[in-house]
């Protein structure tokens, strides 16, 4: 079938959809690659990958669009599920002909009942659904394609379990998709250098976070890898294919954990890129100076907060005393870290909050999000909210008009409370001389850091207000 992977339009200026790691509107503008669409939009011939969000593509115009197709699959999340199951509908009532599915986590989770809840779907994917889409497009009957649940003679019927893929290597380089469906222009994100390009080195992971979606969902549990030669040959691959590109990024929930990361850095360091990627507070000095001298300018790490008891709540695996030395042991080595924090996080408190503030300025990374507490179904943290009588919102309640809404408390902490959280967390970061000499050196240095700049500083403030207004 003629098939199209489609990342749906949602809230204007809005990358929080399924392949986004944070599914919410953010403070500067940024669009993440739909990584996961690109592996299947890349293993059927003459299927395409659009983006609508990206290309700030109109619910109109995308229903125009797929009257082209006889297979769509949109990729969802359960804060875009409402929105996106619209879409489903109109697409049905505009094109009668269409094979219609859905894939992504919420789906993953709670099959029979997004169907139930979206008459206009055919079918979801449960887990990882590279191959499922395949087989789907190939026009096998639904009961003989694995990991699916589908609608058929007015009535739901689920298929047997697929397996998690094993040989990572056999799935094709996205960055082709890439090449040939989007524009790399199009994809921000504030503390990387742009334009970039993001892939994959492996999925799933070691960690065991209790809020963390992907590996609970889609990546089922398992770490696994492509192999060092495979990573290196895609990256010098889309070198050749993105001459402007001024950064590569490992998307990987935490790719310091690869097996052979060493051997990735030495070799990708022969092709004299820049990259970055997501890591543990864990990288000892030694292989951080390594990864520098071949190419790493940047770590995302997720510090989350700075109170040991949280930590052990979310299953972190790190101590504070741990983040400090690895944050020593960064900047010794010469690698930026950009640190991820969440506020409202099960045990947390006023007295809490304050101590992960003052943590933040004392391992002063080079920039840092905050986010709030988002109990996703399908996770630990949203089984234990339940449990416990936390979720003050659920579903859609996860985002307001695209922004990150609070959707947990507790007896001693309101929601509002960790709301408001935020915004002074960033102020008293950013607000101090340190980080605005930081700022200001990279923008005196460079006239399209400078435009930058200002251009994320205006967006910033702008969304803050929006943020006081939603709340």
């Amino acid at each position: 079938m003629q098939t199209l992977l489609l990342n749906p339009p949602s809230f204007k200026g809005f990358d929080g959809s399924a392949g986004s790691r944070y599914q919410a509107c953010r403070e500067v503008r940024s669009f993440w690659y739909p990584t996961w669409l690109a592996y299947p939009a890349g293993m059927i011939e003459g299927a395409r990958l659009l983006d609508a969000s990206a290309e700030d593509r109109s619910r109109e115009e995308v229903i125009r669009e797929a009257g082209g197709y006889e297979l769509v699959v949109i990729h969802t999340g359960t804060v875009t599920f409402e929105n996106d199951a619209a879409l489903a509908g109109s697409l049905r009532e505009t094109h009668p002909h269409l094979v219609i599915g859905m894939v992504g986590p919420h789906v993953t989770v709670s099959p029979e009942e997004s169907l139930a809840a979206s008459p206009a779907l055919d079918f979801v994917a449960i887990g990882e659904f590279d191959d499922t889409v395949v087989e789907v497009s190939e026009g096998r009957p639904f009961d003989e394609v694995k990991g699916i649940v589908y609608r058929a003679n007015g009535s739901l019927h689920r298929t047997a379990p697929r397996p998690l893929i094993p040989d990572l290597d056999r799935l094709p380089f996205v960055t082709g998709v890439y090449a040939r469906d989007l524009r790399v222009e199009n994809y921000f994100i504030g503390y990387l250098k742009h334009p970039y390009v993001s892939l994959y080195a492996g999925r799933g992971c070691r960690g065991r976070c209790t809020y963390c979606l992907w590996p609970q969902t889609i990546g089922g549990g398992t770490y696994r890898v492509r192999s060092a030669d495979n990573i290196v040959e895609e990256v010098s691959y889309a070198k050749a294919l993105f001459p402007e590109v001024k950064e590569f990024f490992f998307d990987d929930d935490t790719f310091t954990d690869h097996p052979q990361l060493e051997e990735i850095g030495r070799k990708i360091g022969r092709l004299g890129v820049t990259w970055s990627c997501n890591a543990r507070a864990n990288v000892p000095q030694r292989t951080l100076a390594m990864l520098r001298d071949n190419g790493l300018r940047l770590l995302v790490v997720g510090f989350e907060s700075g109170n040991q008891g949280i930590l052990n709540n979310i299953r972190k695996g790190i101590s504070v005393e741990g983040a400090r030395k690895f944050s020593r042991a960064a900047r010794e080595a010469g690698v930026l870290v950009h640190g991820t924090f969440i506020l409202g996080l099960p045990g947390e408190t006023r007295s809490t909050m304050e101590e992960t503030m003052r943590f933040s300025r004392e391992i002063d990374p080079y920039s840092v999000q905050v986010s709030l507490a988002a109990p996703y179904p399908g996770t630990a943290l949203y089984r234990e909210a339940r449990r416990e009588g936390w979720l003050v919102g659920e579903g859609g309640g996860l985002v307001r008009e695209g922004i990150q809404n609070s959707v947990m408390a507790y007896p001693w902490l309101s929601k509002e409370e960790i709301f408001a959280a935020v915004e002074v967390f960033y102020r008293r970061f950013y607000l101090r001389p340190t980080p605005i000499l930081r700022i200001l050196k990279e923008m005196l240095r460079d006239r399209r850091e400078f435009s930058r700049r200002i251009r994320e500083g205006r967006e910033f403030f702008s969304f803050m207000a929006k943020r006081k207004a939603a709340a």
